[in-house]
């Protein structure tokens, strides 16, 4: 247990400092105006896949947690479909 303390603390760190420089570009982009905005059609698509995908797998399991999944699905095709007018033509 003591010789993995050390490799935890070292992780935590690594992950901490990671947070901190993507918060900072981040930041630093939204100041520049050069921040995106997401493709919402894209939310829309993924919800859509994601939805059915996690009844089926908490089923299987009988893990109440996968059936998240769908209620990530759910969550995403309410965004895609909130902001239909702000759709990427392809």
């Amino acid at each position: 247990m003591s010789e993995l303390f050390p490799i935890v603390v070292i992780i935590a760190v690594i992950a901490l400092l990671l947070g901190i420089i993507v918060l900072f570009i981040a930041v630093k982009r939204k100041k520049e105006g050069k921040y995106p905005e997401p493709d919402y059609r894209a939310f829309f698509i993924l919800g859509a896949c994601l939805l059915p995908v996690g009844v089926p797998l908490w089923i299987a399991t009988n893990n109440p947690g996968l059936l998240g999944i769908s209620g990530l699905g759910a969550i995403y095709i309410i965004i895609g479909l909130s902001h239909r007018d702000k759709w990427k033509k392809t």
